[in-house]
């Protein structure tokens, strides 16, 4: 199945900035989770991005938040984003693909994915754009999350399914700005 800019929603889980520190790579994981929402936005794909417990784990990355939408963002307690009231009820909730990114891969962005594919959801975890603190954790997740129905993805396999075809005004942009 391929992914659809109609269809996708991007979700940016818990890229908090107390936590990236001892995320595996975390300066890369913002930078490769902000590459997604910019071209997100320039497709007019949907962004939600998720705080985990943002008292205590803080508020997301102000480099990242700065671009998401303020009606976009949702705070929780559970590991899960699908858990208690409110995802599905956010500007894009109501789709049926999920592009994933974020921390950590094998806690809440897990427990995220297995979710949604609950909830019949076609699920898209992008590779380099989710990190753990330890590097198996990581490995663990990804293998887990695709035995369960989810496509491990790269950021360029995304852009480029959004886009669906080259020659287009939107197909040019996307190509000088973020592909190199």
């Amino acid at each position: 199945m391929l992914m659809r800019a109609k269809d996708s929603t991007l979700l940016v889980i818990d890229l908090q900035a107390r936590l990236l520190p001892a995320i595996d790579a975390g300066a890369a994981l913002v930078e490769q989770a902000t590459w997604l929402v910019r071209v997100a936005q320039r497709l007019d794909v949907p962004v939600i991005a998720t705080e985990q417990y943002p008292k205590g784990l803080g508020a997301t990355d102000p480099g990242l938040r700065e671009l998401l939408p303020a009606h976009g963002l949702r705070e929780k307690i559970h590991f899960s984003a699908t858990a208690g009231a409110g995802l599905f009820d956010l500007p894009g909730g109501e789709r049926r693909q999920f592009v994933v990114c974020g921390a950590e891969t094998h806690v809440c962005v897990l427990q995220t994915v297995l979710g949604l594919l609950a909830t019949g959801r076609e699920v898209f975890v992008v590779d380099e754009a989710v990190g753990s603190r330890r590097p198996r954790d990581k490995a663990l997740g990804l293998a887990r999350m695709e035995r369960a129905g989810a496509l491990i993805v790269s950021r360029e396999m995304v852009a480029f399914e959004w886009l669906e075809q080259a020659g287009t005004e939107q197909f040019r942009e996307i190509s000088r700005t973020f592909i190199r």
